[in-house]
């Protein structure tokens, strides 16, 4: 089943060239089924190549999702341009009177920042307090999740001495939780970040449980008691080019960051392999089937 999409999106030219099924409004309203209405935060530099990463993830599930893109009103963004934000995106005060089956928020490059001193925070965490009560189940990525963790629990981060930038193998940790289900023993995901969680608060916290780990990257995949917040540390929704761009970027800035297992023979030079696509699709869909399309109402209301 196809996610609509806003009919010039420019991602749909993207997603239809892979063959992933997309439908814009019009066609859309000649369906008489209960579509899930899932909101995506976008909170990373460049939002349109997000924007692929998701929507390539949520398209592939048999159920139709209608997407809404979320922005910041707090914050003005500098890598996407005001003619994308303004056509595709809105503010919280334009839909916190909605209710949504589910809700993506997403990770963005200021790890190294006190969560106090993001220009966002305060608006940021009245969206988190307002997903309790009007969304089924929010997943959280990399800097979301940790803010997620921070915010819901009091779970804080740390800085790394170097950056965790790769592709890391990874562990179950609870094999009983369905969002995992289907899943490898152990399966490859990446990490880009440059701070981690404080694992001993993780573990001793009576409200979340840690799903999946990496002895190298650490906790990976962790979810409150009943799946109302997922949080995920690594980038599963990343593409294969993804690493090697953030690794240029980093050069250019005169930090010398080489992914870990992720070139051939670690060698910049070669083509990445996406090695964790098919975990990337299985976690999306368990998640949209399991803890939304499962728990959410037909009618809010």
């Amino acid at each position: 089943m196809p996610i609509k999409i806003p009919k010039l999106l420019p991602a749909r030219a993207i997603l239809e060239e892979e063959k992933i099924f997309v439908m814009d409004e019009d066609r859309a309203i000649t369906q008489d089924i209960r579509p899930l209405n899932i909101l995506i935060l976008n909170l990373m530099p460049n939002k349109e190549k997000t924007e692929g990463h998701l929507l390539r993830l949520l398209g592939n599930t048999a159920l139709q999702v209608n997407i809404s893109f979320l922005k910041m009103a707090s914050h003005e963004s500098k890598n996407t341009s005001a003619m994308h934000l303004d056509q595709f995106y809105t503010t919280f005060p334009e839909i916190k009177h909605r209710k949504f089956d589910g809700m993506i928020i997403t990770g963005a490059p200021i790890e190294l920042l006190r969560f106090e001193e993001v220009d966002y925070w305060e608006e940021l965490t009245a969206i988190m307090d307002w997903t309790k009560n009007n969304v089924t189940s929010t997943i959280h990525i990399c800097w979301g999740a940790q803010a997620a963790l921070y915010y819901h629990f009091g779970i804080k981060k740390y800085e790394l001495p170097h950056k965790c930038t790769g592709v890391f193998w990874h562990h179950i940790d609870d094999y009983s939780e369905k969002l995992l289900r289907g899943f490898d023993d152990i399966y490859l995901a990446p990490h880009s970040r440059n701070t981690n969680i404080v694992i001993e608060q993780l573990n001793n916290h009576p409200e979340v449980k840690l799903l999946s780990s990496s002895e190298e990257a650490g906790p990976f995949i962790m979810s409150s008691n009943h799946g109302k917040q997922i949080m995920i540390t690594g980038h599963l929704e990343y593409d294969a080019e993804t690493l090697a761009e953030e690794y240029r970027r980093d050069m250019d800035k005169g930090q010398i960051n080489l992914p870990l297992h992720y070139f051939p023979n670690d060698d910049p030079n070669r083509q990445p392999i996406n090695k964790w696509r098919s975990h990337a699709h299985l976690l999306f869909s368990n998640w949209l089937n399991y803890y939304v399309y499962q728990e959410t109402p037909y009618d809010w209301d």
